[in-house]
């Protein structure tokens, strides 16, 4: 293992645990609010690893709700991980089969976008660095989600505090960490007013996949970007000519 990797990863991964660790207090305190017991709302934070999976979890689970119903719902918010996964396989073609196991199941959000960016930015995307930089997130995620079922009591309804913000504004800003890209503005609105009508006509979660969904068939039917030149490569065929 190269530790340097691994120390890289962790420093990358460490900004995103931090900023990440009010979502999973609100998890464990909303959980315990809901009658879950600690040692549920730990195993659920340890196994599905995925915000905004667990807040419909428990949300339905409130309403007594069958479980095939619980399960399509958070496979609805949760299918963009399924695009995440096939995004960044060009980048862990190296990988063996079982750090690719351990690489999907850390695939969350920012682990997907940083990943992206490494590997657009021609720096190698090891194993190692994946790890250090989900393990940071990961085990955090599940103590401070235990912390907040431990508080739940004091912290109340956490809308009266402003709490209920925190997905929204998560989300926003990965999605704004994409902005400069070929086509951002017009698959962005697009996959923005489609989920908004689908909240409205087919309700939640099923607006989340929905609208991307409608983002994606844009994307796909919209021309590729120009490739740039490679100015370093004319020039070297330029000089081959004149010799």
């Amino acid at each position: 293992m190269n530790r340097s990797d691994f120390v890289e990863g962790m420093r990358g991964g460490f900004a995103v645990a931090l900023a990440s660790a009010p979502f999973g207090a609100l998890f464990g305190a909303l959980a315990a609010e809901q009658g879950m017991s600690l040692s549920e709302l730990t195993f659920m934070s340890a196994t599905v690893y995925a915000g905004a999976s667990q807040m419909v979890g428990i949300e339905l689970f409130s309403h007594n709700v069958q479980a095939w119903v619980i399960v399509l719902s958070i496979l609805a918010v949760n299918f963009r991980h399924v695009l995440y996964s096939a995004a960044i396989a060009r980048y862990i073609r190296h990988f063996t089969p079982v750090q690719k196991f351990f690489t999907f199941f850390l695939l969350v959000d920012p682990q997907f976008a940083e990943t992206v960016k490494r590997g657009e930015a021609g720096m190698p995307v090891t194993f190692t660095w994946y790890l250090g930089f989900g393990i940071v997130i990961y085990i955090p995620w599940i103590l401070v989600s235990l912390l907040g079922g431990m508080a739940g009591s004091f912290i109340g309804d956490p809308k009266t505090l402003g709490l209920d913000i925190l997905l929204p504004a998560y989300f926003l800003a990965i999605v704004l960490g994409f902005r400069k890209r070929d086509n951002f503005l017009a698959v962005a609105l697009t996959s923005a007013v489609a989920s908004v009508i689908a909240y409205h006509f087919v309700g939640s979660p099923w607006h989340v996949s929905l609208g991307a969904a409608a983002g994606i068939l844009l994307a796909a039917l919209m021309p590729l970007p120009a490739a740039e030149p490679d100015l370093e490569a004319d020039a070297l065929n330029t000089e081959n000519h004149e010799v």
